[in-house]
């Protein structure tokens, strides 16, 4: 993992001594919402000064994670907010439902949302906005397993499969919320044809996340009655698609790419534009 370095000139002496006061304040804010909400004896106020050092490190852990958050987050990625409603799945998001603890290089990667205005107007209703943190398709079916709806389909022929052990990168990704319009019956390649210069299909790793992701935000499925083909292939050369997202959880599977079925359509996504550093 890349570790970025902190300048210390890249802020003002007035932005620390505010921030110092800000840091004081929230300490003491703190402080009397613990005096006015905790309930203990004397016995337990005694433990909790005696273990003094175990509060000071945790409060600084938090200071810490959520002043990198604000110092990273940008405008654009408000913006992006803003537009794209409940289709916008953050690192906020992230944290709260797959309990990912992004990185100050994983927060960095995504000060920047590589898709413009116009093109979030355009797919603010049609497509989701998601931050994929790496995560394989295992690790997301480990961390919902405790959760009350079945989220996944009760499947096993791909634990050592290479595409669902793969974590991918950090970054943001435009996953439309519906196969491409008139892609089932089709093969691949009849509907990698059907993909616009600007769409491209994402792996079966982003669709998934973005499938359970936004469930467990809005409680909307996506795919909940068909299949879609990913860019990916399992360890014998079959095309993965994924799908059915029902009572029954979300489905994985593998076919043939010259197969035509009427229940298996094709998952796009925007192509991204370079972001110049």
């Amino acid at each position: 993992m890349v570790t970025m370095s902190t300048s210390v000139t890249s802020r003002t002496e007035g932005q620390e001594r505010h921030f110092r006061r800000l840091v004081e304040d929230v300490a003491r804010h703190g402080a009397d919402l613990a005096l006015r909400t905790v309930e203990a004896d004397s016995k337990g106020w005694q433990w909790v000064l005696d273990h003094g050092d175990e509060l000071k490190s945790a409060a600084a852990q938090v200071i810490v994670a959520k002043t990198r958050e604000l110092a990273l987050r940008s405008s654009s990625q408000e913006r992006a907010r803003e537009i794209m409603g409940r289709n916008f799945f953050g690192a906020e998001e992230a944290a709260k439902h797959f309990a990912v603890n992004p990185s100050q290089a994983q927060f960095a990667a995504l000060r920047e949302v590589p898709f413009s205005e116009e093109t979030l107007m355009s797919c603010k209703d049609t497509h989701v906005l998601v931050a994929v943190f790496p995560l394989s398709i295992l690790d997301i079916r480990a961390k919902v397993h405790a959760e009350p709806q079945r989220l996944f389909y009760d499947q096993s022929w791909y634990n050592k499969e290479k595409f669902a052990k793969d974590r991918g990168e950090t970054g943001w990704h435009l996953i439309r919320k519906t196969s491409v319009d008139g892609s089932t019956s089709k093969t691949w390649d009849e509907q990698q044809f059907l993909l616009a210069a600007d769409e491209e299909t994402p792996t079966a790793r982003v669709v998934v996340y973005t499938i359970i992701g936004h469930f467990l935000a809005t409680g909307e499925r996506l795919f909940e009655r068909i299949y879609v083909r990913c860019s990916d292939v399992d360890s014998h050369g079959d095309r993965v698609y994924v799908g059915y997202f029902g009572e029954y959880g979300l489905s994985v599977n593998d076919d043939w790419d010259a197969y035509r079925r009427s229940y298996i359509g094709v998952a796009s996504a925007r192509k991204s534009r370079i972001l110049k550093s």
